[in-house]
């Protein structure tokens, strides 16, 4: 199916609808085939949060060090600088590429965490696993864009993620009981035939256009300077994060030199993507050009926070608190995926029908404000009935906002810039993926060393201050592993529980926040026509979209397979 392009792509007034006197680009209707997108989606989910119960499996056999929280960190790390690069390269060397590229690198980083002889190599092969994750998390997004107009986003999108959080949230219980009954390594051995299927359907289904041009030129368009400069900010930021509070003090210089120059170095890049240097910049300023757009990329950035804040640090207090073993804690999460899965699906086909989405951000922010006060009352006598019920709560705030960002960022963009729009949506709330575990963490390390004096054993307070606590719970050594008597198990038990208390109620902070940041937003109506120059050959067009077109005065562009 040929398709025309238009110079003059939809703007952000609120009559998104196109203007009479324009060519005609035919509304394509998804494929069966685009049902690869559930796969590669549930590979890069799985493996976000696989490794988190497998912790203590996999450090006895690589080897247990100071660098073990960079086989979360390296993935986090990569998955997050490497998502504004492939969001450009998809529109320079075409989403079919691009896709298939991602896919590879992704199968490499599990085959190299499968064979690791030692711990560097696990956390090498886990940072080619995060760009490739961080690719195909966005350029499935952006396919979707290439696919369906603006109002028809948020339901397939919905559709899309049960399928990655499913993965997702069941990561923490596979990784556990491959742990324990196989070996860890099959954690990510697993992967590697199914990145074989994917592969094949994705070389062989996924036929997508993009404008022709000479591959000097190609790369000419890429930014580069830009793309490096990032990377490396984002890089020194997240080493000031994972060493501050636990390696080294927040006001050591390993700490805040890392920390200083990575926000500086993303200023620079800022400074740098609005100057003329850059002929097409990773991440135009006239993204954030707009309140709606800003305020939605804001409560992006809360959410993924909130959310790894949750999948973290529950599991602290399951085991650190109600003494139990990591499986037992991974299933203890499940009403957290059970619950936000119908929900986001919900919220994405409410978004589609009404054309609204700011009513969503409205309850998801207040859910997630109220379910943050309720988990302030967390200790050791909860009950199961109330932090499952809080769990709901959380599930359905996060649910809710889920599948709503996404439209709310693009609805005032103009149309050319769906795949950098979606690039940096996908970098902020990667980014709020990464300070999701940061910030509770130093709060939680740092409320633990101010509370220590309380522990009567010396041996077991030095081995709980600067991180100690945080990261006995995190590589599976809870409160079920030690050997405390009771009284000094009722000090240590005290201590996670005003801790994450304090935790639970910077989370509050943040959910007033997203709350507070949804009065900014306008619900600019949904473009319910599509107008792209990219998207799948061959698409069947829905009868009823037949009559459909979008005007446009452009020229005809040429295109190739990619």
């Amino acid at each position: 199916m040929e398709e025309t392009t238009s110079s003059n792509p939809v703007g952000d007034s609120q009559d998104a609808r196109p203007k009479g006197g324009e060519t005609s680009t035919k509304i394509q209707r998804p494929p069966k085939k685009s049902l690869i997108f559930w796969l590669i989606s549930i590979l890069s989910a799985l493996d976000t949060t696989v490794v988190s119960t497998a912790m203590p499996s996999i450090l006895k056999d690589v080897g247990k060090s100071e660098a073990w929280v960079w086989i979360a960190n390296a993935y986090f790390l990569t998955m997050t600088a490497f998502q504004p690069f492939f969001g450009q390269a998809a529109n320079v060397f075409g989403r079919r590429s691009m896709t298939l590229l991602a896919t590879l690198l992704f199968g490499v980083g599990s085959a190299i965490c499968g064979a690791a002889p030692n711990l560097g190599v696990l956390i090498a092969g886990r940072a080619i696993q995060g760009a490739g994750s961080g690719a195909i998390s966005i350029l499935i997004e952006i396919n979707i864009a290439d696919l369906l107009p603006l109002r028809e986003r948020p339901k397939y999108m919905g559709i899309v993620l049960i399928g990655y959080t499913v993965a997702a949230w069941l990561g923490p219980v596979i990784g556990g009981l491959f742990a324990e009954q196989v070996t860890w390594r099959w954690i990510f051995y697993l992967n590697l035939p199914i990145t074989g299927v994917a592969l094949v359907c994705l070389w062989v289904f996924l036929r997508t256009n993009y404008r022709k041009d000479t591959v000097r030129n190609s790369i000419k368009r890429v930014d580069l300077g830009g793309n490096a400069l990032l990377v490396a900010s984002v890089v020194s930021v997240l080493v000031a994060l994972t060493w501050g509070g636990t390696k080294y003090s927040w006001s050591a210089y390993q700490a805040l030199v890392p920390l200083i120059l990575g926000l500086i170095g993303i200023a620079a890049f800022i400074c740098l993507e609005s100057t003329t240097l850059i002929p097409e910049p990773t991440m135009p300023l006239r993204l954030f050009s707009n309140r709606t757009s800003l305020g939605a990329f804001g409560v992006a950035s809360i959410h993924a926070l909130l959310t790894n804040f949750t999948v973290y640090f529950l599991p602290v207090y399951f085991q650190s608190v109600l003494a139990t073993g990591p499986v037992i804690s991974g299933v203890n999460l499940l009403p957290l995926p059970i619950i936000t899965m119908p929900f986001a699906i919900l919220a994405g086909i409410g978004t589609t029908k009404f054309g609204r989405y700011r009513p969503f951000f409205f309850v998801g922010t207040a859910l997630l404000t109220l379910s943050y006060g309720l988990l302030t009352r967390l200790d050791e006598h909860t009950t199961t009935a109330y932090w499952a019920g809080v769990e709901a709560i959380t599930a359905v705030g996060l649910g809710v906002l889920t599948t709503t960002t996404w439209p709310a960022v693009q609805a005032p963009l103009e149309e050319v810039d769906q795949a950098v729009s979606t690039a940096a949506w996908g970098f902020v709330r990667s980014f709020g993926y990464v300070w999701g575990v940061a910030i509770p963490g130093a709060i939680f390390n740092s409320r633990v060393n101010s509370l220590s004096s309380a522990i009567s054993d010396p041996a077991v307070r030095a081995s709980l201050i600067n991180g100690g606590a945080y990261e006995l719970a995190a590589t599976g050594g809870g409160a079920s592993t030690q050997d405390w008597g009771p009284e000094l198990r009722a000090q240590i038990t005290t201590i996670y529980v005003k801790s994450l208390k304090l935790c639970w109620q910077v989370g509050i902070g943040f959910g007033l926040l997203g709350f507070l940041i949804s009065f900014v937003l306008k619900d600019i109506p949904l473009r319910d026509e599509l107008d792209t120059e990219y998207g799948l050959q061959g698409t069947p067009v829905t009868e009823a979209n037949q009559e459909q077109t979008i005007a446009s005065s452009s020229e005809e562009k040429e295109f190739r397979m990619v």
